[in-house]
């Protein structure tokens, strides 16, 4: 599938729309080199037909011979972080790049009569938390937006619970924690 992918989408074509919402704002040279915005596209298009976390994916990336191909990463290079794929994510999001780049994904791949029935995800990763144990009547007003009163007499508990993490099933897996959107529809 990958290679199919590699062959059949020209990704230069994206450079130019992806560099207007990732635009290099360094002050410097200091630090490490930026990574090709184009390695970042092709990593998030990995995500979203596969749904690995940030994490999972620079594991993968790192471990699997043929996403390194697909991203066009030999082993002397190196492999975004986590941090990075999620940076890049946030960038081109909140500029509306990425819609428009998944669109013209899409339209390239119809060209070629390919059809990805995964990257319309929504959300690419979760953030765990970790899963509390709560009595029901805590989860009814947790859910009613409001802090259960047993929680109000011991602030401790209001430093160790997290009222806004919620339960959520991704690919038949039960997570507790917090989505991490790759684009919201406006």
């Amino acid at each position: 599938m990958l290679a199919t992918l590699s062959e059949a989408i020209p990704w230069e074509a994206f450079r130019s729309l992806i560099e207007q919402g990732y635009s290099d704002e360094r002050r410097s040279n200091a630090g490490c080199k930026r990574t090709d915005p184009i390695i970042l596209f092709m990593m998030l298009v990995l995500q979203q037909l596969l749904n690995p976390s940030d994490e999972e994916l620079k594991s993968q990336v790192n471990d699997r011979r043929s996403f390194e191909d697909f991203v066009g990463l030999g082993v002397m290079n190196t492999i975004p972080d986590a941090t990075t794929i999620a940076f890049f994510r946030e960038r081109v999001r909140k500029t509306g790049v990425i819609l428009e780049s998944l669109e013209r994904f899409e339209g390239h791949l119809r060209s070629q009569g390919l059809e990805a029935s995964g990257w319309q995800i929504v959300n690419a990763s979760l953030v765990s938390v970790p899963k509390q144990r709560n009595s029901r009547e805590e989860n009814y007003a947790i859910k009613d937006g409001a802090i259960p009163e047993k929680w109000l007499d011991k602030t401790s508990l209001l430093h160790q619970r997290d009222a806004d993490a919620r339960w959520v099933k991704k690919i038949g897996i039960s997570h507790f924690g917090y989505k991490n959107p790759l684009c919201q529809e406006s």
